[in-house]
């Protein structure tokens, strides 16, 4: 049985499912055990306070970040400057900028960039400056620490000041679409302990084998350096992705869009979550702070589902952070609460409750941007196309509406899907299983069968994709134009085709067109 048998995304899913009686602790950093004496009654989603939630609260993963994966010493080490963090994608709030360095960067972005015409853009503590200014989005000071927020992955900015073409911008926040030019490996590279993120690495299995990109696999005896390599090459680790399962597997995912999540369940690519505050709940407790899948609760989970392979992945785990110094976890600040693999409490805890809602009428509320429209006849021909090749028998043409939730079955959505069993679960869990290339590397461990459903993909909303630069969550197509092309054969994932050019190019016009206006 592989070392990488469980995922902690898995979660999400539930393995037991339904609700239990549930009892709370809360705790902070460690499990050191706290009273809540919270007595104000839940109430409906702030929108307001949920966007404080989405850029600026933590829920203490600072601890992790700066402790445990030590990002701002690797940047320090690193002389990142803010030339560098742009390149990297990352994007930056002209309006929390201190004014001496806002004139300055608004002059220096005009130059060549050479230390010499534009000496802050080039000086690492312009940036060291920047963060502690909260103007780094998603990368938050909490007094001497750094955490990070949704706002990372999941904000751009109207590009006021400055874009770097292709990467990241100086500008007015905008919250949901996902910064498509976000190098999430790169930055995880920079962290001083990589090996942190070790359930989220392509890891190798007890017989040598691996499953993602990578040829190799690491092991807790990689080094520092060997890690890096992995999460900084995009070959390995693709610009606008993000590994959002901790389960030894290399399958990180394209980031997807974080507005109008009304309309979007249900969540995660296998369609593993159906309550939004579930999926946000284990982001914050399982890969904000992986060190909290070392937690009595987070062993528990890992244990029910994948047994001795499971342990092994968490006693190396364990050696890593002991071999790199780490103490004190896990930090993120939540409630002992319900039971361990529960899909609201999959490692036994839960973040406040009000700001899981809060947060969920935030992204509920955010607009979608406009779509596209170059050519109106084209949008019109293409939306008739649209109807007559049946591909509303997925997809919506009023785009207002909530996807339908559905799952696509994995040997309709990929016809030559032939995966091999690697290891047998418990029913309901379908086997862990691999088929080659990147396509179901996500659902290897993953899927939606812990709830009854079956192994497949949820359908994703066909919102803002005139600035999608890539196709299919594990970014293997390039163009909506290839995605349509019947050159990619009829056993490719996603096989709905175009034959003619010019019907190509209406159907591509009329999906860049979408917005929720359309209907």
């Amino acid at each position: 049985m592989p070392a990488l048998f469980v995922s902690a995304l898995a979660v999400v899913a539930a393995c037991q499912g339904g609700n239990s009686t549930q009892t709370e602790t809360a705790v902070s950093g460690a499990d050191a055990a706290k009273t809540d004496t919270t007595s104000t009654a839940l109430q409906v989603g702030n929108i307001e306070r949920g966007r404080e939630v989405f850029r600026h609260e933590t829920f203490g993963d600072e601890g992790f970040w700066t402790d445990a994966a030590r990002m701002p010493q690797g940047m320090k080490a690193a002389k990142m400057t803010v030339l560098d963090a742009l390149k990297a994608g990352v994007n930056f709030d002209v309006d929390a900028m201190p004014a001496d360095l806002k004139a300055a960067l608004a002059k220096e972005v005009n130059t060549d960039h050479s230390p010499a015409k534009a000496p802050r853009l080039n000086d690492p503590a312009t940036l060291d400056a920047l963060v502690k200014a909260n103007a780094v989005i998603g990368m938050v000071p909490k007094g001497a620490k750094v955490g990070v927020t949704c706002a990372l992955c999941h904000t751009i900015t109207d590009k006021s000041l400055y874009e770097l073409t292709g990467k990241g911008t100086i500008g007015k926040r905008i919250d949901g679409p996902t910064q498509h030019s976000l190098n999430v490996g790169k930055l995880l590279a920079t962290c001083d302990n990589t090996r942190a993120f070790f359930t989220t690495a392509q890891l190798q299995m007890p017989d040598g084998s691996t499953i993602g990109r990578a040829p190799k696999g690491l092991t807790p005896k990689s080094t520092e350096a060997e890690f890096d390599a992995y999460f900084s090459n995009p070959k390995y680790y693709p610009v606008g992705s993000f590994d959002d399962s901790p389960d030894g597997v290399g399958n990180p995912i394209h980031i997807t869009p974080f507005f109008r999540q009304d309309l979007a369940a249900p969540y995660g690519s296998s369609g593993q979550n159906s309550d939004l505050n579930d999926f946000n709940n284990t982001v914050y407790t399982a890969l904000f702070d992986q060190s909290n899948l070392l937690s009595d609760g987070g062993r528990q989970f890992i244990h029910t589902l994948g047994a001795a392979a499971g342990d092994s992945m968490l006693a190396g785990y364990t050696k890593v952070l002991a071999a790199t110094g780490v103490s004190g976890y896990p930090y993120v600040t939540a409630a002992l609460k319900g039971k361990p693999g529960d899909p609201p409490t999959p490692t036994g805890k839960r973040v406040d409750e009000q700001k899981l809602r809060d947060l969920q009428a935030y992204v509920n509320s955010l607009p979608a941007p406009k779509g596209v429209m170059t050519n109106a006849a084209q949008v019109a021909s293409g939306r008739a196309l649209f109807v007559a090749q049946n591909c509303t028998s997925c997809h919506n043409t009023n785009q207002s509406e909530a996807v339908q939730p559905k799952l696509v079955p994995m040997n309709v959505i990929w016809p030559g899907y032939a995966p091999k069993v690697i290891a047998q679960r418990k029913a309901p869990l379908t086997p862990i299983q691999n088929a080659p290339g990147t396509f179901d590397d996500k659902m290897v461990v993953v899927d939606a069968s812990p709830g009854g459903g079956p192994r497949g993909n949820a359908l994703p909303l066909l919102l803002d994709l005139a600035r999608k630069p890539v196709f299919l969550h594990d970014n293997s197509v390039p163009t909506l134009d290839e995605l349509l092309n019947p050159k990619r054969g009829k056993t490719a994932p996603h096989p709905f085709y175009v034959v003619s050019p010019a019907q190509r190019t209406e159907l591509v016009a009329y999906l860049k067109s979408l917005d929720t206006d359309s209907k």
